[in-house]
């Protein structure tokens, strides 16, 4: 592959281990990049995720993380790819700096751990219960509508992704959660998941700053391939731009529309797709780069090794 191609390492859906288990015990890319984290983190990961009961908590967090990193390193093998740049929605951020070089993947193991006990500390002490809920198919002026309503009556809401093409999501209070998927579906859209904790919202600056604390002890270096932010499609090739891009992560909303005007201005023709993923590789903004491929626990043969 030419410059022209980009990895991109999805954003976290839910992540249990009746999702991933069966991939991370057969696969043999992602085994070594479990004992690494498993030895980071003092115990091993597979029994820790196993019995997580959140969605999000550490263990399965990193789980995802070595998962995305390791599909990488099976579609350079396997699938002849040699991006020349990576980009990472959401959470993606994280195997994005890893794999460009910028964070090592034990600090970025130890600073996925600590960011999510800081999420679950913050978020234990609101007085209200915050969610991200994920709506398809909604028209153009669904959500401006929506959210003026709320905020007409002082209720807090923001936009924390546009995925483009319709895709967006929203957070809210939960006590309002109802009322806003069926307003959204009055106007035509449609409801898929809610994500807990809530995420990419500048009501979460105190979180940010909790967040800045942990990636103060951590080393960050230039990355050796550009990163593409996903708040905005800047162009990230400095140590400093790496760090405000993980910390943007917490309190600015995703903008993948002009993450792919990024890319493209970029040159990028042939995107893979690398990680747990069943939104990114569908999309049409991602779709509209040129040619997508899946390198997923679901697309993916395993042989015991």
């Amino acid at each position: 592959m030419t410059r022209s191609a980009v990895v991109l390492f999805p954003g976290m859906a839910p992540a249990t281990f009746d999702d991933l288990g069966r991939f991370l015990v057969l696969d043999r890319y992602v085994r070594p990049w479990l004992a690494a984290a498993g030895e980071v983190l003092g115990e091993p990961v597979l029994p820790a995720f196993r019995a997580e009961s959140a969605h999000y908590g550490p263990f399965s967090q990193v789980a995802f993380l070595a998962s995305s990193l390791a599909l990488a390193e099976r579609a350079e093998h396997e699938y002849g790819m040699t991006p020349g740049v990576c980009v990472g929605p959401s959470f993606g951020q994280r195997a994005a700096a890893v794999y460009s070089g910028a964070v090592g993947f034990a600090d970025a193991v130890r600073l996925t751990a600590a960011w999510a006990r800081c999420e679950r500390d913050y978020f234990a002490a609101q007085p209200e219960a915050f969610v991200t809920q994920c709506f398809v198919r909604v028209p153009d002026q669904a959500i401006p509508e929506v959210l003026a309503c709320l905020r007409e009556r002082g209720e807090w809401a923001e936009v924390s992704a546009d995925l483009g093409d319709g895709a967006v999501m929203v957070s809210v209070c939960e006590a309002v959660l109802g009322e806003v998927v069926s307003a959204v579906r009055r106007r035509g859209g449609y409801a898929m998941r809610a994500m807990r904790p809530a995420m990419h919202a500048r009501r979460f600056a105190p979180l940010r700053e909790a967040a800045a604390e942990v990636l103060a002890g951590c080393a960050v270096a230039d990355p050796e391939l550009p990163v593409v932010a996903d708040q905005d499609g800047r162009v990230v090739r400095t140590a400093a731009g790496v760090r405000g891009m993980l910390l943007d992560g917490f309190d600015r909303p995703v903008d993948w529309p002009a993450a792919v005007a990024g890319l493209a201005e970029l040159g990028v023709e042939t995107v893979f797709v690398t990680g747990p993923d069943r939104l990114f590789r569908k999309l049409e903004a991602t779709r509209s780069l040129g040619d997508v491929f899946a390198v997923t626990p679901d697309t993916v043969g395993w042989v015991r090794r």
